[in-house]
Protein backbone atom coordinates (compact mmCIF):
# COMPACT_ATOMS: atom_id res chain seq x y z
CA UNK A 1 0.00 0.00 0.00
CA UNK A 2 1.27 3.47 -0.83
CA UNK A 3 1.86 5.96 1.92
CA UNK A 4 -0.57 8.86 2.15
CA UNK A 5 0.85 12.09 0.74
CA UNK A 6 -0.59 14.65 3.15
CA UNK A 7 -0.71 18.34 2.30
CA UNK A 8 -0.58 20.95 5.07
CA UNK A 9 -0.99 24.71 4.73
CA UNK A 10 1.37 26.92 6.71
CA UNK A 11 0.39 27.94 10.22
CA UNK A 12 -2.40 25.54 11.16
CA UNK A 13 -0.51 22.32 11.82
CA UNK A 14 -1.39 22.23 15.54
CA UNK A 15 -5.12 22.21 14.81
CA UNK A 16 -4.76 19.25 12.46
CA UNK A 17 -2.60 17.41 15.00
CA UNK A 18 -5.11 17.97 17.81
CA UNK A 19 -7.99 16.69 15.67
CA UNK A 20 -5.88 13.94 14.04
CA UNK A 21 -6.59 14.44 10.36
CA UNK A 22 -4.86 15.76 7.27
CA UNK A 23 -6.19 18.85 5.53
CA UNK A 24 -5.68 17.17 2.15
CA UNK A 25 -4.35 13.98 0.61
CA UNK A 26 -2.71 13.91 -2.81
CA UNK A 27 -3.41 10.77 -4.85
CA UNK A 28 -1.87 10.86 -8.31
CA UNK A 29 -3.05 14.10 -9.90
CA UNK A 30 -6.05 14.45 -7.57
CA UNK A 31 -6.25 16.37 -4.31
CA UNK A 32 -8.88 15.32 -1.76
CA UNK A 33 -9.41 18.23 0.63
CA UNK A 34 -10.97 17.64 4.04
CA UNK A 35 -13.90 19.80 5.07
CA UNK A 36 -12.80 23.35 5.82
CA UNK A 37 -14.69 25.50 8.30
CA UNK A 38 -14.58 29.14 9.30
CA UNK A 39 -12.29 28.74 12.25
CA UNK A 40 -10.19 31.41 13.83
CA UNK A 41 -6.45 30.84 14.37
CA UNK A 42 -7.16 29.06 17.69
CA UNK A 43 -9.66 26.71 16.00
CA UNK A 44 -12.78 28.30 17.49
CA UNK A 45 -15.76 29.11 15.26
CA UNK A 46 -16.10 32.63 13.88
CA UNK A 47 -19.47 33.73 15.34
CA UNK A 48 -20.53 36.05 12.47
CA UNK A 49 -21.89 33.75 9.75
CA UNK A 50 -20.72 35.81 6.74
CA UNK A 51 -17.21 35.97 8.19
CA UNK A 52 -17.33 32.24 9.00
CA UNK A 53 -18.07 31.45 5.35
CA UNK A 54 -15.27 33.75 4.15
CA UNK A 55 -12.83 32.11 6.59
CA UNK A 56 -13.85 28.64 5.37
CA UNK A 57 -13.08 29.69 1.78
CA UNK A 58 -9.82 31.34 2.92
CA UNK A 59 -8.80 28.15 4.75
CA UNK A 60 -9.67 26.15 1.64
CA UNK A 61 -7.55 28.51 -0.49
CA UNK A 62 -4.57 27.95 1.82
CA UNK A 63 -4.85 24.16 1.50
CA UNK A 64 -5.20 24.38 -2.29
CA UNK A 65 -2.19 26.70 -2.51
CA UNK A 66 -0.06 24.32 -0.41
CA UNK A 67 -0.70 21.67 -3.08
CA UNK A 68 -0.02 24.01 -6.00
CA UNK A 69 -3.71 24.38 -6.84
CA UNK A 70 -6.27 27.17 -7.04
CA UNK A 71 -10.06 27.38 -7.13
CA UNK A 72 -9.85 26.90 -10.91
CA UNK A 73 -8.56 23.35 -10.32
CA UNK A 74 -11.59 22.24 -8.28
CA UNK A 75 -13.72 19.58 -9.97
CA UNK A 76 -16.09 18.60 -7.14
CA UNK A 77 -17.56 20.57 -4.21
CA UNK A 78 -19.62 19.38 -1.26
CA UNK A 79 -20.92 21.87 1.28
CA UNK A 80 -22.66 21.30 4.57
CA UNK A 81 -25.17 23.80 6.01
CA UNK A 82 -27.05 23.99 9.31
CA UNK A 83 -29.80 26.20 7.81
CA UNK A 84 -29.49 26.06 4.02
CA UNK A 85 -32.48 28.20 3.05
CA UNK A 86 -31.45 31.08 5.29
CA UNK A 87 -27.72 30.76 4.62
CA UNK A 88 -27.49 30.55 0.83
CA UNK A 89 -27.50 34.30 0.10
CA UNK A 90 -24.44 34.80 2.34
CA UNK A 91 -22.73 31.70 0.96
CA UNK A 92 -23.39 32.70 -2.65
CA UNK A 93 -21.88 36.15 -2.04
CA UNK A 94 -18.57 34.50 -1.15
CA UNK A 95 -18.84 31.58 -3.57
CA UNK A 96 -19.46 33.75 -6.63
CA UNK A 97 -16.45 35.88 -5.76
CA UNK A 98 -14.08 32.94 -5.12
CA UNK A 99 -15.06 30.19 -7.55
CA UNK A 100 -14.17 31.68 -10.92
CA UNK A 101 -15.64 31.60 -14.36
CA UNK A 102 -17.60 28.98 -16.35
CA UNK A 103 -17.53 26.14 -16.76
CA UNK A 104 -18.54 25.91 -13.11
CA UNK A 105 -17.66 22.98 -10.91
CA UNK A 106 -20.35 20.56 -9.85
CA UNK A 107 -21.75 21.23 -6.38
CA UNK A 108 -23.60 19.17 -3.78
CA UNK A 109 -25.15 20.99 -0.81
CA UNK A 110 -26.20 18.99 2.23
CA UNK A 111 -28.33 20.22 5.13
CA UNK A 112 -27.07 18.97 8.49
CA UNK A 113 -27.95 19.48 12.14
CA UNK A 114 -24.45 19.53 13.62
CA UNK A 115 -21.03 20.78 12.53
CA UNK A 116 -19.17 20.88 15.84
CA UNK A 117 -20.09 24.49 16.57
CA UNK A 118 -19.83 25.69 12.97
CA UNK A 119 -22.64 26.49 10.53
CA UNK A 120 -20.86 25.90 7.21
CA UNK A 121 -18.26 23.47 5.90
CA UNK A 122 -16.79 22.98 2.42
CA UNK A 123 -14.83 20.02 1.05
CA UNK A 124 -13.49 19.63 -2.46
CA UNK A 125 -11.66 17.42 -4.91
CA UNK A 126 -9.22 19.22 -7.19
CA UNK A 127 -7.02 18.18 -10.08
CA UNK A 128 -3.40 19.12 -9.43
CA UNK A 129 -1.95 21.02 -12.40
CA UNK A 130 0.99 19.45 -14.17
CA UNK A 131 4.28 21.28 -13.66
CA UNK A 132 5.40 23.11 -16.77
Amino acid sequence: MTKRDAIFPAGRQALYDINRYSPAIRSGDLLFVSGQVGSREDGSPEPVFEKQVQLAFDNLAAVLKAAGCSFDDIVDVTTFHTDPAAQFPAIDAVRFKMMGEPPYTNWTAVGVTWLSGFDFEIKVIARIPQAA
